[in-house]
C-alpha cells in the first residue's frame, strides 16, 4: 500500500510541468490593455440585433396564439361555433392558458398593434382584431337575452356590465386601438359602455379622484391610474373632446400628489385617506403602470393642453427615480429600493419599453436613457423560454402593507402581465434600433444621431 501511494505522488509530481506547459502567460498591465478585457456579464451586453428581437416576440406570439384560442363552443358539447347567429345562452370561449377578457391582456391586445407596426407583420395586428371582434359578435348576442335566460352564465358580463376599473380601463383603450387598426364598427359601443362606467360609475373621492372602498374606505390603488387614464387619453383622441383628456391628467396629477415621493422618484402602492403616516413601498409594477399611463397619455394629449409639460415632468421624474435602481443585470426589484428582493420581469419589460418609447419620443435624452433600455431588453430576453412563456412574473398582487407580502408574491409564467409588456418593449426597441447607431464604443454602450461618424469620438 505504502509503494502505491508514493508511486502515484511521483506521478502527479511529474504531472505540473506538463500542466504549466499550457497556462497562459500571466495577465499584466504592460503585456494587456486591461481595459479592453472582456467583462463576465451575466446577461449580453450591448445592442440586441433586429431579427434577434423579431425571434422572440415570434416565439411569443406562437405561444400566445396557440394558447389563447379565438373560439366560441358549446359549454355542454364543448364542440366549436362558427357561425355567430347560432349562439346560445349556453356559449362560451374556449379556455385557454390566458382569458380573452381581462385588463392584462388589454395590455397584450395593444402591444400586438405596437408589434406590428414595428416589424411590418400583420399577423400581430390580425391576432388582437380577430379576437376583439369575436368579443365583440358575442357581447352583441348576449347584450339581447336576459338575465334570467343566461343560467348563470355569461362571457362578456364584464363587457356589458363592468363592476370596477380593472373590467373596464385596459381593455377599453385596447377596444379604441383596435376600432383604429380595422375592428368592426360595432366596437364602438363597447367602448362607450367601459367610458360611461369609468366616467360616471366608478366611485371618486370628492375631488374626483378615481378611488376605490377596499381593503379600506377611500383607497387609491396606482394601478388604478392604467385602468382609467389610457382610456380616457384614447377616448379624447377619438372622439376630440377636451375633457377626457382633462379628466385624465387630473387623475396623473392628483393622484402623484399623494402617492409620488418626489426625493425617491418614486409612487408608493397604495393609498388612504384616513391613513396616517403611509406605509411606503415601492412595489415595481405598480410603478411600471404608472410610468406606462403617463407615457400613453403623452403620446395622444394634446402639444396645447395646459397640462402636458407637469405630466411630461412628472414622468421625466419618475424615470430618473427607476434609472437609479436598476441591477447590474438589467432586472428591476420586486421592491424596488431593496436589493434583497427578488428580480422581476414584467415591470423590467415596462420600464424598458417606456424608456425606449420616450427616447423615440424625444421626451428623454438617448445617450443618457438608452443604455438602460438596452440592458433592460438583454435582461428580458432572457426570460422568454423555449415554448414563448415568460418567465419571472408576479401574480396579480393586491395592496398591503408590510414587506412580507411583496417579497413572497408567487411568480409564474401563466401570469397574464408578464406578457403584453414583453411584446411592447420588443418592439419598441425594434424601432430604437431604426432611430439610433447603438455601438459599443470604449467597452461601453453609446447613442449616436444616424448619420454621425461616430469613431471619431474614440
Amino acid at each position: 500500500m505504502k509503494t502505491r501511494i508514493i508511486v502515484l505522488l511521483l506521478v502527479a509530481g511529474l504531472s505540473v510541468p506538463a500542466l504549466s506547459q499550457t497556462t497562459p502567460p500571466k495577465v499584466t498591465d504592460s503585456n494587456t490593455a486591461l481595459h479592453l478585457l472582456p467583462p463576465d456579464y451575466p446577461v449580453p451586453y450591448g445592442p440586441a440585433k433586429t431579427e434577434d428581437i423579431t425571434a422572440v416576440l415570434n416565439r411569443i406570439y406562437d405561444y400566445l396564439d396557440a394558447s389563447t384560442p379565438a373560439k366560441v363552443i358549446d359549454r355542454q358539447t364543448k364542440t366549436e361555433i362558427t357561425d355567430m347567429t347560432k349562439l346560445t345562452s349556453g356559449s362560451v370561449f374556449e379556455p385557454g392558458v390566458f382569458r380573452l377578457i381581462s385588463y392584462e391582456w388589454g395590455v397584450a391586445y395593444g402591444a400586438m398593434l405596437v408589434a406590428s407596426e414595428a416589424t411590418g407583420d400583420p399577423k400581430f395586428k390580425e391576432y388582437t382584431i380577430k379576437r376583439m371582434n369575436l368579443i365583440g359578435d358575442v357581447a352583441q348576442y348576449f347584450k339581447s337575452v336576459p338575465a334570467t335566460s343566461q343560467q348563470g352564465n355569461n362571457p362578456v358580463r364584464s363587457v356589458l356590465d363592468p363592476r370596477a376599473l380593472d373590467d373596464a380601463g385596459s381593455m377599453c383603450a385596447a377596444m379604441i386601438k383596435t376600432l383604429n387598426s380595422g375592428g368592426k364598427p360595432a366596437l364602438r359601443s363597447y367602448i362607450d359602455n367601459y367610458i360611461n362606467y369609468i366616467s360616471n360609475k366608478q366611485f371618486r373621492l370628492t375631488d374626483g379622484t378615481l378611488a376605490r372602498n377596499r381593503p379600506l374606505p377611500n383607497t387609491l390603488w396606482l394601478d388604478d391610474l392604467y385602468m382609467s387614464v389610457p382610456a380616457l387619453a384614447q377616448m379624447g383622441k377619438l372622439t376630440g373632446d377636451k375633457k377626457y383628456f382633462d379628466d385624465a391628467v387630473k387623475q396623473v396629477l392628483q393622484f402623484s400628489q399623494r402617492m409620488f415621493n418626489k426625493n425617491q422618484g418614486l409612487f408608493i402602492h397604495g393609498w388612504v385617506q384616513d391613513m396616517n403616516v403611509h406605509p411606503e413601498f415601492y412595489w415595481a409594477r405598480c410603478n411600471g403602470w404608472a410610468l406606462l399611463t403617463m407615457t400613453e397619455l403623452l403620446d395622444v394629449l394634446p402639444e396645447n393642453h395646459p397640462g402636458r409639460p407637469e405630466v411630461l415632468n412628472l414622468l421625466r421624474l419618475q424615470m430618473r427615480g427607476i434609472a437609479n435602481l436598476q441591477s447590474g443585470n438589467g432586472l428591476w426589484h420586486q421592491l424596488l429600493n431593496r436589493n434583497d428582493s427578488y428580480l422581476e420581469t414584467s415591470a423590467t419589460a415596462i420600464y424598458t419599453y417606456c424608456i425606449a418609447h420616450s427616447i423615440n419620443k424625444g421626451w428623454i435624452d438617448a445617450q443618457a436613457h438608452g443604455p438602460m433600455a438596452i440592458l433592460g431588453w438583454n435582461a428580458v430576453q432572457t426570460k422568454v423560454n423555449s415554448k414563448g412563456e415568460v418567465e419571472g412574473t408576479c401574480v396579480g398582487t393586491g395592496m398591503a402593507f408590510d414587506p412580507s407580502f411583496y417579497y413572497n408574491r408567487p411568480v409564474n409564467v401563466a401570469a397574464a402581465h408578464g406578457y403584453g409588456p414583453v411584446i411592447m418593449a420588443g418592439a419598441e426597441m425594434i424601432t430604437l434600433m431604426k432611430n439610433y447607431q447603438v455601438v459599443i464604443n470604449d467597452a461601453a454602450v453609446m447613442f449616436y444621431p444616424l448619420g454621425t461618424e461616430w469613431r471619431n469620438y474614440r
